[in-house]
């Protein structure tokens, strides 16, 4: 039997508090938040640190919960799965970013500036959510995308 997914993935502030998008395959070649599963045993922010130090070769902190999303059979990921995202905001101290075969490229992207990148899955629509809230100097609310 096949059971929804847990997954992390992370909107990461630099220290010019620019986010980092990176470019997926699996995401129909667009941009999206770096991430991936929570392995049985795991805490959900260990996976989140284990997935980021993966995927971008960065160390992060300032941890906060921003938002809870299902996703069933999207269209917008490669294959037919059922995610249920757990999202974070954080911090890192670095600009150097290494990336594994899961991205082809990446960006640093002021949150005014995310209307110039395709964006795939609900980035976009979880980046519109964060800028709103942007406006009172990194504040964090939860949001619940459903």
């Amino acid at each position: 039997m096949a059971y929804p997914e847990p997954t992390v993935g992370a909107i990461i502030f630099n220290p010019d508090n620019k986010i980092l998008l990176c470019k997926s395959d699996k995401w129909d070649n667009k941009y999206v938040i770096p991430g991936g599963h929570i392995e049985l045993g795991e805490s959900i922010e260990d996976a989140l640190k284990r997935e980021i130090l993966e995927e971008t070769g960065l160390e992060i902190y300032d941890i906060k919960l921003i938002s809870l999303k299902e996703s069933i059979y999207s269209d917008t990921f490669h294959k037919q799965k059922h995610f249920i995202f757990i999202d974070y905001i954080c911090k890192t101290d670095s600009y150097n970013v290494i990336l594994n075969e899961e991205a082809q490229k990446y960006a640093w992207v002021d949150l005014d500036a995310i209307d110039n990148y395709k964006l795939g899955g609900f980035t976009k629509e979880l980046l519109i959510e964060l800028k709103k809230k942007e406006k009172s100097e990194y504040n964090t609310e939860i949001l619940y995308n459903y």
